[in-house]
């Protein structure tokens, strides 16, 4: 596949991919963890497999699985699956300007591969809107590596659940993983709002049905990030102002 691309475009796939892999720990702790989680529900093995290769979403995928033992009626699985998802409304949007160039086949495509580390670690890299010269590239070196991490970890999960114990702690350990990944995104103080009303909101509305606590979050997030923003354009814009004014 590499030797196919331009040598910019291999260049940035690389360079995707290398960026990417201090995330792996985290990324398999969280896979196995999830196929661990698949095979001891009531999915069979070619119901986990499927699930893993076809959904790659683990947050929904350990959301269901209680509805799916519970059997809830499948309204219920898809709506809590949906609201857990909603994240990726914001990061679609966030990618836009930057795909939106390419054909909407190319785009789904983009969108199936995405998540949560590849967005924030593509939104560090501060492209420009539009084409550039191995962009996309750079975003499938981060995808290709995340995905077949992923899928190895789940898969492997799902063969070998039987042979690791609970008491591993495989969650808290990819939580862990995450956590200086997350801590280094926050570059601005309105960042820092959102992040901390982001966290309030979950921790008081966990409780709620069908995931609810999590598009809560985002959206309060949203607000609090905006305001922030506002507030502190609006604090620079007077500061202008009594400079112009004491200037004369």
């Amino acid at each position: 596949m590499l030797a196919r691309l331009s040598d910019i475009d291999r260049r940035a796939f690389r360079e995707g991919a290398r960026d990417y892999s201090p995330t792996l720990m985290a990324i398999c702790s969280w896979g196995l963890v999830t196929g661990i989680a698949m095979s001891k529900s009531v999915l069979t093995l070619p119901q986990a497999l499927a699930m893993s290769l076809l959904c790659y979403a683990g947050s929904s995928q350990l959301a269901v699985l209680p509805l799916l033992a519970a059997k809830l009626p499948i309204w219920t699985v898809l709506l809590t699956a949906a609201m857990v998802n909603t994240r990726f409304v914001i990061f679609s949007v966030g990618l836009a300007p930057h795909f939106s160039y390419l054909s909407m086949w190319r785009r789904v495509l983009l969108g199936y591969f995405n998540g949560d580390v590849i967005y924030l670690l593509f939104l560090k890299k501060n492209f420009a809107n539009g084409y550039v010269p191995g962009k996309e590239a750079y975003f499938w070196g981060m995808a290709v590596a995340s995905w077949l991490s992923w899928q190895v970890a789940s898969i492997a999960g799902i063969l070998l659940a039987s042979l690791i114990p609970d008491t591993w702690g495989l969650a808290l350990a990819g939580t862990l993983a995450l956590l200086p990944i997350m801590v280094a995104a926050i570059a601005t103080r309105s960042t820092l709002v959102a992040v901390c009303i982001a966290g309030i909101v979950a921790l008081l509305a966990f409780d709620l049905p069908y995931r609810l606590g999590l598009p809560l979050a985002v959206i309060a997030a949203i607000i609090a990030g905006s305001a922030a923003d506002l507030i502190a354009e609006r604090a620079d814009l007077r500061r202008i102002r009594n400079s112009a004014g004491d200037s004369q």
